[in-house]
């Protein structure tokens, strides 16, 4: 007989052995209605793959490892000799290399392929948020190489590639490549505007040396990166290779690493560039801004899809431990109380699911009506979902108890993660400021967003008031800045607000709307009226085939 004090009563098992993607209903069902009928098998079986690898014990081990050993910097090797490199766990390459083969850095000429991404996306990364940086990057950055075609030609088919080689070398001996970015000036803050990297002209048409430092250069052990310079001409961005033709390295001094609140599996380093450092121009002289606008765009929405898997973990994480803990004679899960709560962060996180997957399905559309509501809805949709992924974080680890606030319980881990996605590509007041940027200069993008919420209408008349709150907005732009934030807040739960009440159960959507519309809850997750069916909302968040 074991002792009683090697056993724990009343303890929830880990969750692993499941499908991450079909236990996710809300993901699964948007993969189906945004994908024509042609792909969906071959989708489902691709997902179904990954999404079993993500939620295997092994899998799940390696994200562990990889957050429990973070990167460490060499700026040089054992004979003195500079060469500027971050060692990795190999728990962190193992996970990389999954993502890469699973296709998340191929979307641009797939069919159907940013819905497909997407989903994979939210899918792998709940495993280790980390590496979504990378693939991420290397993702957005297709559609600045395709300012520059003879660029794009060398660089587009190794970023699309589903072969992860990790070595440095020459692009013309690697059969896959990853690309960052290196936007952010010293002073950390959001104003690219504000660049102080100078970019000089060489004999040889668009070669350019550079100097100056970079605060911020997200995975620093990339094959190349997007930074913004100030040529001759103006606001420039070129390509920086790390290793040069010749296999010579380039001059890029990683001169830290920075000590991150999160994703500390991913390194970030402050670089420096010496006056030699050689660098392609990647569109017009002048036109940098432009020409990384897309990038920066699909990257927003990675930071929506990144805050919606961080939600999606945390609430079946909490959802299974409830499911198992007992609590005055029954399941936890069955206690009005903790179902409310439960049910709450469920919508919650179902409506960033949805509005995740929705946008991208914009991109695979192509239509002139999509890419006018990308534009307004992108940046709202970080805005708000980025936005709520800490207080549904941090009310998911409650859900534990003490047990959610111990590292063996990886919630802390999500915790220290949920930040991050309000902060890259533009902290909130930048995306509420984007937002009035669309409203002010494309009507097209307004008109998309108003049509999209207007297939809803109708269908419930809190979401019908809702909609009238936001016209009402819109029609009175007296000191608008002001109320930025508010508005982007308002557009965003419309929007989410109109999907679920088209797509969802109802009993999602009814859910969504009383608390998040129709103004029948608190300040605080689990105040959602008890007349709802909010024992079904949890059923359909429980991580189980």
């Amino acid at each position: 007989m074991e002792a009683p004090s090697r056993t724990a009563a009343d303890q929830a098992p880990p969750l692993v052995g499941y499908d991450v993607f079909a236990c996710d209903r809300a993901l699964a069902e948007a993969v189906d209605r945004h994908l024509p009928q042609e792909l969906l098998e071959g989708a489902r079986e691709e997902l179904r793959a990954l999404g079993r690898a993500t939620g295997s014990e092994q899998v799940r081990e390696w994200g562990e490892q990889a957050d429990s050993f973070p990167p460490r910097l060499r700026t040089h090797d054992r004979c003195g000799r500079r060469i500027d490199e971050v060692d990795f766990h190999p728990a962190w390459h193992r996970l990389l290399g999954k993502a890469v083969a699973a296709g998340l850095t191929d979307a641009w000429d797939r069919p159907g392929g940013h819905v497909r991404r997407a989903a994979g996306f939210l899918v792998a990364t709940q495993a280790e948020a980390g590496i979504g940086c990378p693939v991420s990057m290397t993702h957005a950055a297709v559609p600045a190489l395709r300012a520059e075609p003879e660029v794009a030609a060398v660089w587009e088919p190794l970023a699309v590639s589903r072969v992860y080689e990790r070595e440095l070398r020459p692009v013309a001996a690697k059969a896959g490549a990853l690309l960052g970015t290196g936007l952010t000036e010293r002073q950390g803050g959001s104003g690219v505007r504000a660049n102080t990297p100078s970019a000089w002209p060489l004999a040889a048409d668009g070669e350019y040396v550079l100097t100056g430092r970079k605060w911020f250069c997200s995975a620093p052990m990339s094959d190349a990166f997007l930074v913004l310079a100030r040529a001759p001409g103006g606001l420039t961005c070129f390509l920086v290779p790390r290793v040069l033709d010749d296999g010579s390295r380039n001059a890029f001094a990683l001169q830290r690493l920075r000590d991150k609140l999160g994703s500390r599996s991913n390194a970030s380093a402050e670089v420096e560039f010496d006056g030699t450092t050689w660098a392609r121009r990647v569109g017009e002289e002048g036109r940098g801004l432009g020409t990384v606008t897309g990038t920066v765009a699909a990257a927003r929405l990675d930071r929506v899809l990144g805050s919606a898997a961080l939600m999606r973990q945390a609430v079946a994480q909490a959802v299974h431990h409830a499911s198992y803990r007992s609590a005055f004679g029954g399941p936890l899960v069955d206690e009005p109380l903790m179902r409310n709560v439960l049910a709450d962060l469920a919508v919650e996180s179902e409506a960033a699911t949805v509005l995740g997957m929705r946008l991208a399905a914009a991109y695979d559309s192509g239509t002139e009506r999509e890419r006018a509501l990308l534009r307004i809805a992108v940046p709202a949709a970080k805005y708000w979902v980025a936005k709520r992924c800490v207080p549904v974080v941090a009310e998911a680890l409650e859900c534990l108890g003490g047990n959610g606030y111990v590292e063996e319980s990886g919630m802390p881990r999500l915790l220290r993660e949920s930040p991050l996605n309000s902060v890259g590509e533009g902290a909130g007041n930048v995306q509420a400021l984007d937002v009035l940027r669309a409203l002010r200069t494309e009507p097209a993008a307004l008109d998309a967003y108003l049509r999209e919420v207007g297939e809803a209408r109708g269908a419930d008349p809190r979401l019908d008031r809702a909609i009238r709150g936001v016209l009402t907005e819109l029609a009175d732009l007296d000191g608008v800045e002001a109320r930025a934030r508010r508005l982007a807040e308002r557009m965003a739960l419309v929007l989410q607000g109109a999907l679920l009440v088209r797509w969802a159960p109802p009993e999602v959507a009814d859910a969504f709307c009383a608390g998040r519309l129709g103004g029948d809850s608190g300040a605080a997750f689990g105040t959602l009226p008890p007349t709802l069916d909010l024992r079904a909302v949890v059923e359909r968040a429980r991580p189980a085939e």
